[in-house]
């Protein structure tokens, strides 16, 4: 166990719990504390194969997990080092390294769906908490009316974040070492031409996926890519960047055209209507019919 910072040194007398989870239940099965070297051991006696093992420790007031450990059919198991860092309000900041957009063709309703897949970097010292949701440990701005805004899979868990006028916030702590990936979707109203997509901080790279590959694409320092397919499925990919806020992109999609399913319900009335005409007509005929007959015989 180390104690990350400035310098990365062994954290003594850390609680240290091993946690065993299986298919119907899962808790802490053995605790401990590190010596002075940030050391700790475990003996396991009956090992669950089909269970996973896990460590955990807990310090200034952040729970940090180990990866699942691989103890099957091991007399010694080795736990990679975990890292726990002090942790700080409001600071250090915190670098958005990546952003991707997938925007996919027009549904049957005209409407578009968008999957954003973001990596932020904390370029501090300090893991960065928050106590309040007025103060996120980060925020970005989505596209305007974008809508039906969920979280998605990744680093951070959804519960962790939250949606608010255009914007994404995360109440998740976010620790050094590495990028920690974030994911979100949501929805473009039908009439969407052109998608502004802002940027409101400094984003090292944008890299886009769009289905509509005729669409346009206007950005600094715009790279194309060419199309590649993506569980066949065929996108116009893009890369652009490094940009600072402020700077315009924008994707003018192509019209969602003429859809015969919009004209669907407006098919069937004008067909019922056409068998209720053709029913009186024939109605209406069947009596002249008897009366030209009984005149014929008459003569």
């Amino acid at each position: 166990m180390l104690r990350g910072g400035r310098d990365t040194v062994p954290l003594p007398n850390a609680p240290v719990i091993l946690h065993r989870v299986t298919r119907a239940s899962g808790g802490p099965i053995d605790s401990s504390r590190t010596d002075g070297k940030g050391r700790y051991r475990f003996e396991l006696r009956g090992i669950d194969s089909s269970a996973i093992y896990l460590v955990s420790t807990l310090f200034d007031s952040l729970a940090y997990v180990s990866p699942p450990l691989n103890v099957s059919g091991r007399a010694v198991a080795h736990v990679d080092d975990i890292v726990a860092y002090p942790t700080t309000g409001g600071a250090p900041p915190i670098r958005l390294e990546r952003r991707l957009l997938t925007i996919a063709g027009a549904g049957t309703e005209g409407t578009r769906e968008v999957l954003e897949i973001l990596e932020l970097e904390n370029t501090g010292l300090t893991a960065r908490i928050t106590k309040d949701t007025l103060v996120p440990t980060w925020a970005g701005r989505m596209p305007a009316g974008s809508g039906q805004p969920r979280g998605g899979q990744g680093d951070i868990s959804p519960e962790a974040m939250r949606f608010r006028h255009d914007s994404i916030i995360l109440l998740a702590p976010l620790s050094p070492g590495g990028v920690k990936q974030l994911s979100y979707a949501y929805t473009l109203p039908a009439n969407t031409r052109t998608l502004a997509i802002p940027i409101d901080q400094n984003t090292l790279n944008l890299n886009l996926l769009i289905e509509d590959t005729t669409a346009v694409v206007t950005a600094p320092r715009l790279e194309s890519l060419g199309v590649q397919e993506l569980e066949q499925r065929h996108y116009a990919a893009y890369r652009a960047g490094p940009l600072m806020p402020g700077d315009r992109v924008e994707i003018q999609l192509p019209s969602t055209g003429f859809r015969a399913q919009t004209l669907l319900p407006y098919v069937i009335a004008v067909l019922a209507g056409g068998m209720v005409l053709a029913l009186v007509w024939a109605l209406r005929r069947k009596p002249a019919l008897r009366e030209d007959t009984q005149v014929s015989r008459l003569g």
